[in-house]
């Protein structure tokens, strides 16, 4: 094997030598790293930021940004609150419908006026969700009043507390419900964007819009569906966090849009559109957890968590510009 091809299998895997590496690290850093209740605590804690990323990676294949999504999250929570409050009787699988239906719909109010007024009325993605992510928290605290809507019904944690599969040293159940019902979301958001026609134009208007608009590729269209998309994975996400702390919080999901872009360019989606993986970005969620979870065993004080995630982001960043000029 040449060096070329060494070069380019490492640039290729980056993130996951990091990840295994970070592994290594905080597994000799600390003895219950790698013990079933700290992987499955890992797993909970990617969740909620795989749902995110998924649903980001579409965006940014397109050469956008959605910084709105925390904002969504929120308002998602808060809806899904308030429709488990009338129905205090409900049963698990009501209310895991209830949710799902919640987290869609809002989902896709907020994907409809985002991706309108960047498909269709030309405004800048960066503006356009800043504006859209200021209004939505806004609107969170405006009908909460800035207190969380608890007094749910138990069967309302099911989807974001429950866990299965008990073992001896986790007797309540070793797999949370949240990862299953995560890794059948993420499934259906890779194999849309990597086996279909929609995934395919989404390259191509993220590659060349001019060229794809000659192509007879609808650019507008392709444009709003991934807003929606975007907003849609928001609004899942916020109803999991709802469920999981069983109350509406308006303060949920601040600053998460930051987890979600870091872990998805650390999967190798370029910032610069037209290159992207769904799957890839499972593993950017992998090592933001992973950074989260080893640094707080290591009782290593949560604000320099946001240090390190700010530098990652930047790392990132810069990698994707250099392989981006070694290809030209």
């Amino acid at each position: 094997m040449d060096k070329t091809r060494v070069k380019k299998l490492l640039s290729e895997n980056i993130v996951v030598i990091v990840l295994i590496l970070l592994c290594i690290g905080f597994g000799i850093a600390s003895d219950t790293f790698f013990s079933v209740r700290n992987v499955s605590n890992i797993l909970s804690q990617m969740c909620t930021n795989a749902l995110l990323a998924s649903g980001l990676t579409y965006v940014i294949i397109l050469g956008g940004i959605d910084i709105s999504v925390g904002s969504v999250v929120a308002v998602a929570g808060i809806i899904a609150s308030y429709a488990g409050l009338q129905f205090p009787n409900m049963g698990i699988p009501f209310a895991m419908v209830l949710l799902i239906v919640c987290g869609i719909a809002v989902g896709l109010v907020c994907g409809f006026i985002n991706g309108v007024l960047i498909a269709y009325f030309d405004v800048i993605p960066m503006i356009c969700t800043l504006s859209t992510m200021t209004a939505l928290r806004g609107v969170a605290y405006v009908i909460t009043g800035g207190q969380p809507v608890y007094g749910l019904p138990t069967s309302f944690a099911f989807l974001g507390a429950s866990r299965i599969i008990p073992t001896a040293g986790m007797p309540n159940g070793a797999v949370p419900v949240v990862v299953i019902f995560t890794i059948i979301v993420v499934a259906i958001m890779h194999i849309l964007l990597s086996q279909t026609v929609f995934g395919r134009h989404v390259f191509a208007v993220g590659s060349n819009k001019n060229v794809a608009h000659l192509s007879g590729i609808n650019v507008r269209k392709i444009t709003f569906y991934c807003h929606v998309l975007s907003s849609v994975m928001a609004g899942l996400c916020g109803v999991v966090i709802a469920s999981k702390l069983q109350n509406g919080q308006p303060g949920s999901g601040e600053g998460y849009e930051m987890f979600a872009i870091a872990s998805t360019v650390l999967g190798g989606t370029s910032l610069a559109g037209g290159s992207g993986s769904v799957a890839r970005a499972m593993f950017g969620c992998a090592v933001i957890a992973v950074i989260k979870t080893g640094m707080d065993l290591l009782q290593i004080y949560s604000y320099w968590q946001n240090v390190v995630i700010g530098c990652i982001i930047i790392l990132a960043v810069v990698l994707d510009m250099a392989q981006k000029r070694g290809r030209n």
